[in-house]
């Protein structure tokens, strides 16, 4: 092969590949004819032997012996390739390839189209969206970022990524010279580890919102016997509490803690508390003891997004979030960092921000390596459909039905943390109805109503919680609305009921006999069934965005 290419004339150009659909450029210095060709790396062999044997016979044009050989090849390459297995296989639909998962997923569906998603971390996210995820950019490679990748080919992954940037920027409203833009984090955990990674030395201090109290796993939560996050492992965390009473977050605690701890960082972030947060108190906190403050708005994007409850931005330094809860977009995390002036000193010398490089090689190549290039196009278009006056309308629609789904189960004698919500979310304390977080959901589920168990103000044990939160974005994206809710509502209020009695006629607290008392004990089935069909029925009338099948 070597051989046979050193040996061609120095302007006859083509391509060496064993990629059938490489294009082989062959041009004529004489007339300077310019043809392409589909060739494979065995037709440049031939091609090129052919044309040493008979260009030391004849002086004849390249071209002449060339072609021929081009043609040949390429016919009879063109008429099996149709036939071949692997392209059969490639080019065969999931439902025909593999129909056992094909009907899995079926079944999938048919349980989001029958259930009522109430998980408030969960979304149904759009056709645009989904088709982003299934497309072509799920083959690229790109290490790297936008002019400095670490592999060729990514002229248009380029253009994504920053188009990605732009819309993320133009949607919080955020100046290009004030703020930076990271679109590569998986998700929601990996973006906030990347921004310790790169803000912070191993042991250096964090400080978040407690788990019980409604923080999340990666703002620091550990045990007194056990470190569970890779933040508690990697640093040093000491959480802040809301009020015992109230379920509202002490910050006069907070920031008395912070004076003795001396954080490098300081999250104002949730993962199940139904309060706004107090951006500008947790600013002066952190300018007090000289840390950065973060905000995980991951929960409250959406939200913040149509400008209906306040930004972080005016007051953060640092800011991440997912992309697929009340943003509605694919399953992935985003990173906005500071730019420009961080303070100015007493001389009158200015401090600058130096996130952007830091937190850019936390994400690639400390933690990750390339992006996944689908969920990028994903998180564009979904930046794209947040900017507009829907989906502000959308999101009016959750909050409207957040306050209906808390304000009907308090009317039933459930007790709500802090009392009501002012969010998308709502926690339920269920230890007055008799049950425990895991009896609650287990029951909510038995009758297509997901939801997820939770720890509650006051609660040991994050393994053993006493609650579980709802959430209505999901339910709004059906097409839901307030006297949808009541009825909603309504369910929830029976099936708990029915977990009570289970809970009274079972003769141990485990969780196992309990299950058992629900499947044997014939009318606690029979309720339990007449709940899960009228749920099923209700939940029919509503559509179901995405692709018609899958």
């Amino acid at each position: 092969m070597q051989l046979a290419r050193s040996t061609l004339p120095q302007k006859l150009r083509f391509c060496l590949s064993r990629d059938l659909n490489t294009q082989v450029r062959v041009g004529n210095p004489v007339n300077g004819f310019l043809a392409t060709r589909t060739a494979s790396g065995a037709l440049t062999r031939v091609a090129s032997k052919n044309y040493q044997h008979q260009h030391h016979q004849h002086q004849h044009h390249p071209s002449a012996f060339f072609w021929p050989a081009i043609r040949r090849y390429s016919d009879a390459k063109q008429s099996t390739l149709k036939n071949m297995a692997d392209q059969k296989m490639l080019q065969t639909p999931l439902a025909v390839g593999d129909p056992e998962l094909t009907e899995l997923i079926k079944k999938e569906k048919e349980r989001q189209r029958e259930g009522l998603e109430m998980i408030a971390s969960e979304n149904i996210t759009s056709v645009a969206v989904l088709e982003s995820l299934s497309s072509c950019l799920t083959n690229k490679y790109s290490e790297g970022y936008p002019g400095k990748r670490y592999y060729g080919g990514n002229e248009f992954i380029d253009r994504i990524e920053l188009l990605a940037q732009q819309r993320g920027r133009e949607l919080f409203n955020l100046a290009e010279e004030k703020w930076g833009v990271n679109v590569q984090p998986y998700s929601g955990s990996p973006a906030n580890l990347a921004v310790y990674t790169g803000v912070c030395r191993p042991h250096d201090r964090i400080m978040g919102l407690d788990l019980p109290d409604g923080g999340h796993l990666t703002h620091g939560f550990f045990t007194p016997t056990k470190k569970i996050s890779a933040t508690s492992i990697f640093f040093e965390s000491m959480p802040y509490k809301v009020n015992p009473e109230t379920g509202i977050i002490d910050y006069d605690k907070l920031a008395e803690a912070a004076k003795t701890f001396r954080p490098q960082i300081i999250i104002a972030g949730i993962s199940c508390y139904s309060r706004l947060l107090d951006y500008a108190r947790f600013r002066q906190i952190c300018d007090d003891v000289g840390a950065y403050l973060m905000a995980d708005m991951a929960h409250v994007a959406g939200i913040v997004a149509a400008g209906l409850i306040p930004s972080p931005f005016e007051w953060a330094d640092i800011v991440t979030t997912t992309t697929h809860k009340t943003l509605r977009g694919p399953r992935a995390g985003v990173i906005f960092f500071r730019k420009g002036v961080r303070s100015t000193k007493a001389n009158g010398d200015k401090v600058l921000y130096d996130l952007e490089e830091r937190i850019n090689q936390a994400v690639f190549p400390s933690l990750q390596g390339g992006p996944h290039n689908n969920a990028v196009a994903g998180i564009a278009t979904a930046f794209r459909q947040a900017k507009t006056p829907e989906f502000k309308a959308y999101q009016t629609q959750v909050l409207k039905n957040a306050k209906v789904l808390c304000d009907g189960l308090i009317s039933r004698g459930y007790q709500v943390a802090t009392g009501g919500t002012d969010v998308h979310l709502v926690l339920v304390d269920v230890r007055k109805a008799g049950l425990t977080g895991a009896k609650a959901e287990f029951i909510l589920e038995e009758v297509g109503i997901a939801c997820n168990k939770n720890t509650v103000p006051g609660d040991k044990s994050a393994m053993n919680p006493s609650g579980i939160r709802l959430g209505t974005p999901a339910l709004t994206t059906r097409g839901l609305a307030e006297q949808d809710i009541e009825q909603v509502v309504a369910f929830i209020d029976a099936a708990l009921k029915v977990g009570a009695q289970a809970v009274k006629l079972t003769s141990s607290p485990k969780l196992a006999d309990y299950h058992k008392t629900l499947a044997e004990n014939v009318e606690l089935k029979s309720q339990v069934d007449t709940i899960r069909n009228n749920v099923a029925q209700f939940s029919r009338k509503f559509p179901l965005p995405g692709l018609e099948n899958l």
